[in-house]
Formats: C-alpha cells, sequence, structure tokens
C-alpha cells in the first residue's frame, strides 16, 4: 500500500512539474516556430530580389539579343542567297555546255547511224550473195 501512495505521489509530482513547465515549452516551441517563419520569410525575400535582378538583367540584355537574332537571320539570308546565286550560275553553265556540245553530238549520233546502216546493208548484201551462191551451185 505504501507503493502505492510513494507511486502515486511520484506520479503526482511528475504531473505537477509537467504543467510548471509546460508554458515554457510552449514558449519555446512558438520561439522555434517564429524563427522558422522569420528564416522562410528570408529566404523568400532573397529570392524574390534574386528573381528582380534576373528580370531586370534580361530587360537590359534583350535589345542586344534581338539585334543578334536579327543579325544571325540576316548572315543566315545572305548566305542562303549567294548559295542560290552560285547553283543558279552552275546551271547556266551546265547549260551552255551542253549547248555548245549539242552539234558534236548530234553529229556523233548521225555518224553512229550511218555507221550501223552500212553495217547492216553489208551483212544483207554478204547474206544475199550466199544465198545466191547456195541456189548456183548444184547440190554434192
Amino acid at each position: 500500500m505504501r507503493d502505492q501512495k510513494n507511486q502515486a505521489a511520484k506520479e503526482a509530482k511528475r504531473e505537477e512539474k509537467r504543467i510548471e513547465e509546460e508554458p515554457a515549452q510552449l514558449a519555446g516551441e512558438q520561439a522555434r516556430r517564429e524563427t522558422d517563419l522569420a528564416r522562410e520569410q528570408g529566404i523568400q525575400k532573397e529570392q524574390a530580389g534574386k528573381e528582380a535582378k534576373r528580370k531586370e538583367k534580361r530587360i537590359e540584355e534583350e535589345p542586344a539579343q534581338l539585334a543578334r537574332e536579327q543579325a544571325r537571320r540576316e548572315t543566315d539570308l545572305a548566305r542562303e542567297q549567294a548559295i542560290q546565286k552560285e547553283q543558279a550560275g552552275k546551271e547556266a553553265k551546265r547549260k551552255e555546255k551542253r549547248i555548245e556540245e549539242e552539234p558534236a553530238q548530234l553529229a556523233r549520233e548521225q555518224a553512229r547511224r550511218q555507221t550501223d546502216l552500212a553495217r547492216e546493208q553489208a551483212i544483207a548484201e554478204d547474206q544475199e550473195a550466199r544465198r545466191r551462191k547456195a541456189k548456183n551451185q548444184p547440190p554434192e
């Protein structure tokens, strides 16, 4: 029974101590929350400042960036036009060369056709001569 009384007394003492310490504990937790909140607000303020500086820098650099892009587009366009002009020049030279070579090509084709015709005529005449010879010779 005495143990129960001692136990109850210890329990009451602990409860009393907890009740006494509770306001200090709550105040500590409140202070910790306020510190955390202040830290978060500081971080947010710092990030907002950095973002504002980045935005300001972007605004300052925008005209130069646009000028660089415009210059790049103009350079690309000039390059494309030079390529097209060069290709048109090459095509004109090829066409001119074709026109210059056309009579010679036609003459070669005409000569080839005449040679082929003469060959075919010679073959036909040879065949005709053999046929006549075979007709005129008596069978053996």
